[in-house]
């Protein structure tokens, strides 16, 4: 659920105050005080939103405020405090009687921050602003320049020997996907066995083949030996 409005803004006024309407905000706080803002612009007689009037007093019409210009001992004091609270305006103003939170917000963005920078300090850190830059261009000059800064040879070494482990595994991982093959090759026809031609046997004398072995006779056999002995009768 969103915040509610403080109060109704169909029928206020809108942008700067007249004289009139200021007065009528001064005198109202001078019998009644502040009290609750959203029923002040009611009470006092005034087309406008509680926040408008409460801006408006604070701001402008207080009786405490200071007007005219920031004194030297004013700048130091906030920039001073800005150092140590940061951008906390409202800290900040509670510091300095008569000056509103939003005032001192434009006066430093307007006046301190350029005064910041002309005597060489960062408006958010408040440090020397060469040292800083000073440091940044021998980091990173040298190395752009040379390679390699002075008094970091191990980073220098670590990287050569990390380069050469990645060549190495480029290698292998090549030698995985191609392996090596020998491409010397020839065509060639292909070779063929002359046919082995078997020659007859020759019959020693009137023996067949089985009889010159010595085996057992055979039906047609027709030699008249075997085992050398005559089979003729």
């Amino acid at each position: 659920m969103g915040r509610s409005p403080c109060c109704e803004k169909a029928h206020t006024n809108k942008g700067a105050w007249t004289k009139e309407e200021d007065e009528r905000l001064i005198a109202h706080i001078r019998v009644h005080g502040e009290g609750c803002w959203r029923s002040l612009p009611k009470a006092a007689g005034l087309l406008r939103c509680g926040k408008s009037c409460r801006l408006r007093w604070i701001n402008y019409l207080r009786p405490d405020l200071k007007r005219g210009n920031f004194t030297e001992e004013e700048d130091e004091l906030i920039i001073k405090l800005h150092s140590l609270l940061g951008n906390k305006w409202s800290l900040i103003a509670a510091r300095l009687p008569g000056r509103t939170d939003n005032e001192i917000k434009n006066y430093w963005n307007t006046h301190i921050r350029r005064k910041l920078l002309s005597r060489g300090l960062d408006p958010t850190t408040h440090r020397p602003i060469n040292q800083r830059a000073s440091n940044i261009t021998i980091s990173f000059g040298r190395r752009e320049e040379k390679g390699v800064v002075l008094g970091h040879k191990e980073e220098s070494s670590s990287s050569e020997e990390s380069s050469a482990w990645q060549r190495q595994r480029q290698q292998r991982q090549q030698q995985l996907k191609c392996p090596d093959l020998n491409l010397e090759l020839c065509i060639a026809p292909p070779c063929q066995q002359e046919p082995v031609v078997m020659e007859p046997v020759k019959r020693k004398g009137n023996l067949c083949f089985s009889c010159s072995l010595g085996l057992q006779k055979s039906k047609e056999c027709r030699c008249n030996r075997f085992l050398g002995l005559s089979t003729e009768y």
